[in-house]
């Protein structure tokens, strides 16, 4: 049975990068989060306050809708979600998978690849996520990583996995 899966989404690869390489080091499966809607170039400009994702990102407690071609969750004890930081937390699509999955009973870990940002206000938007699903998890600290294959082996040995 496999015990590990890695979600994630990367916009410009970046990190899908880092999303293989702690894939690799835990012998997880790996699957990759789709919006039903793809973003072009010019919806991910943040540069620009009316481009989708500027406007997505400021609207609280908006989603943004996935494709729902996740595996089999009942194989996975430990779920990882990896996703870039957009304006200081994950994109809505994240908080859009966590309310599709039946993540009772597993053990939840966001990553994810910045710029500049911490992970503090993404990890408490997983958090919150968690707590309106009414799931009964094990929600990890999650981490900003680069495609640093010590840095990621520190963190993964840092985490409660089961």
């Amino acid at each position: 049975m496999a015990k590990n899966l890695v979600l994630y989404y990367s916009a410009t690869g970046t990190t899908k990068a880092v999303a293989e390489k702690v894939a690799q080091q835990l012998g997880a499966d790996m699957a990759e989060i789709h919006p039903i809607t793809p973003y072009s170039s010019a919806d991910l400009n943040w540069h620009d306050n009316k481009s989708r994702t500027s406007i997505e990102q400021h609207e609280h407690n908006s989603r943004v809708e996935v494709v729902d071609d996740f595996p089999d969750l009942s194989n996975y004890e430990n779920i990882l979600i990896g996703h870039p930081i957009w304006w200081a937390i994950p994109p809505r699509m994240i908080n859009a998978t966590i309310d599709t999955l039946d993540l009772n009973g597993k053990t939840l870990t966001g990553f994810a690849t910045s710029g500049g940002s911490s992970y503090d206000r993404s990890q408490s938007n997983l958090a919150r996520t968690v707590e309106q699903n009414g799931y009964d998890l094990t929600l990890n600290q999650g981490a900003i990583l680069s495609n640093n294959d010590r840095q990621i082996s520190i963190w993964l040995n840092s985490l409660t996995l089961n």
